[in-house]
């Protein structure tokens, strides 16, 4: 829907940002697009950046709320955790890519857990401070919104897809091992070969798509690899545990993803005299402990696994110390209270595991020079050539200009319609949108933007809001759950969200407290109007406003969630002071 009037006039003044390929993929059912720039139709004229916006007194009420029936839960249970005052920004996406540094190619806001990282264990997660008022250590992440003032380039943009072979990304499963016995050695190593071997294949594949997006061929492929990757991992899991050692949260490694990153270095940072610089959220970097060690004794695998622990435990510490003293000390600061400290923490640490696999077999050597640690800002993953963020607004090739703080973020947890609610378990992960429905497909993607006091309507486009109100993100999380697994292979199928219409779960699952975050911002109305505001976002998505997501880690105690299903099911309203 454009926009009409002089809004026309002032949008055209830019040139086209990308258009919203994926809302083009929803409607018209196509898969493959060649580029995806200029709404996805094959011009660069200006005139289809409109296809981005829109006034939101056009949008017809399209939200729907469930009657609440005599057996459902009504209540609400509110968390205060800020708006990321502390300035903890990542694009790291722990939930939908653990183990993959800088792996999003845009930036987050990170509220709630201090010392969350792609690489966090859920024992680092429930070591952490929290940023939320009532102690809840939960993450909560999203990506920011930026103005950008300057002209974009449609055309750097074709030019960049045009040259990018995609690739597949996957977490690394050896550096998140837990002990190996040394029995189940071999029948590991040769499933992680194997695991090589078939990322290579896929690769090969992904290949003979360069230079276009592919989805219904890119989902066909990540499915495939799923599969394999899953029946791999498990036998890992099954050879560790058959030869006396315990694996669990292994499944989290199982999904991969299509990259398109290669546009990112390939597209000339619009901020390229930017000097890097202390950013936030820097992070420890440490040597891979866990991929080289020896096969270990059945009787050393419990206190290796203890000091492995131990050592992640020591990272998320100094992790969450930079982001709590940031700024603090002078130029040594980081070196002399953050660094050195935990050197000597690895070294002891180190010496504690040779000494307990010497003990049994022979002493693994050269353990300590694992030790030494740097800090360094969001590292791009190792092998590529990903730019890290870029001074003080953390920029990204093509995801530039001045973050926008939050005025208000509301985390609530609310019922049911149709039953009461259970706690959520511990560590539950879940997710809400997708980050890729260009390259992935938009079956995941929701719609997400509103303005405030129009709460009855959702768009797929940035809204143009009457004066005086807010931009506002609306993110609602699945509201069921298998009531088993905190996580699963792809992310997702562990939870569900209830029937839009009655409210009530699918079969086999049981309703949980439902997450509901809405995030508001004060953006100037002429920004507005001009489309000069715009989501963080991967490259092949260019600010896809369909692309708009929210990641989840429950870290809430027991007695937290529960004291939450009891407020919610007893219909009241009640606050996590």
């Amino acid at each position: 829907m454009r926009i009409p009037g002089p809004r026309h006039a002032l949008m055209r003044s830019r040139h086209a940002r990308i258009g919203i390929a994926a809302a083009v993929l929803a409607a018209t059912g196509a898969l493959t697009v060649t580029f995806v720039s200029a709404g996805g139709k094959g011009t660069a004229d200006a005139a289809t950046e409109l296809q981005q916006y829109v006034a939101i007194e056009t949008v017809r009420p399209n939200v729907t709320v469930p009657r609440v029936r005599a057996n459902g839960s009504r209540g609400r249970f509110v968390v205060d955790c800020g708006t990321n005052g502390n300035g903890k920004f990542s694009p790291d996406n722990p939930v939908a890519q653990p183990g993959i540094r800088n792996g999003a190619e845009h930036v987050h806001d990170f509220v709630g857990n201090l010392a969350i990282t792609a690489t966090s264990s859920d024992a680092d997660l429930d070591a952490s401070g929290t940023t939320c008022t009532n102690g809840d250590k939960s993450s909560y992440f999203w990506p920011v919104v930026r103005i950008d003032r300057s002209v974009r380039s449609a055309t750097a943009v074709r030019q960049a897809l045009a040259s990018t072979t995609p690739t597949v990304t996957c977490p690394r499963v050896r550096d998140r091992l837990p002990a190996v016995p040394a029995g189940a050695r071999q029948a590991v190593l040769a499933r992680l070969r194997s695991l090589d071997e078939a990322t290579a294949r896929a690769d090969e594949r992904m290949a003979n798509s360069r230079g276009r997006i592919d989805a219904r061929a890119n989902d066909a492929l990540l499915a495939s690899l799923r599969t394999e990757r899953a029946r791999l991992i498990k036998g890992i899991s099954d050879s560790i545990t058959a030869g006396g050692g315990r694996s669990s949260g292994l499944v989290s490694l199982v999904e991969c993803d299509v990259s398109y990153d290669g546009m990112h270095a390939a597209m000339r940072h619009t901020a390229a005299e930017v000097k890097a610089r202390t950013v936030a959220s820097a992070q420890v970097r440490c040597p891979t402990v866990r991929d080289k060690l020896p096969g270990v004794p059945a009787p050393a695998v419990a206190e290796v696994d203890r000091n492995l622990a131990e050592l992640d435990r020591q990272i998320a510490e100094a992790d969450e110390r930079l982001v709590t003293t940031r700024g603090q000390g002078g130029p040594d600061f980081v070196a002399n209270a953050v660094l050195g400290p935990l050197n000597a923490r690895r070294t002891a640490v180190l010496d504690r595991i040779a000494t307990a696999i010497g003990r049994h077999a022979d002493r693994p050597r050269n353990l300590g020079a694992l030790a030494t640690c740097t800090v360094d800002a969001q590292s791009s993953t190792p092998g590529t050539a990903l730019p890290a963020p870029q001074g003080p607004n953390l920029e990204l090739p093509n995801n530039t200009g001045g973050i926008v703080r939050p005025s208000s973020v509301l985390i609530e947890y609310r019922g049911n319609a149709t039953a009461k609610v259970v706690p959520m378990p511990k560590f539950l992960r879940a997710l809400t949108g997708d980050a890729k429905p260009t390259s992935r497909g938009p079956a995941n993607a929701r719609a997400a933007w509103t303005c405030s006091g129009f709460a009855d309507r959702l768009s797929d486009r940035y809204p143009v809001c009457p004066a005086g109100r807010q931009v506002q993100r609306v993110h609602d999380f699945p509201g069921c759950w298998d009531g088993r697994n905190t996580d699963s292979t792809n992310h997702r199928s562990h939870v569900a969200f209830a029937d839009r219409t009655t409210g009530a779960c699918p079969a086999g699952f049981v309703a949980i407290p439902q997450l509901r975050i809405t995030i508001s911002y004060a953006i100037p109305r002429d920004v507005q109007t001009r489309g000069q505001y715009a989501l963080d976002s991967f490259p092949e998505e260019d600010h896809n406003p369909f692309s708009d997501h929210d990641d989840f880690v429950n870290v809430n105690s027991a007695r937290t969630m529960q004291r939450i299903a009891t407020c919610i099911n007893k219909a009241r309203t009640c606050s996590g002071r």
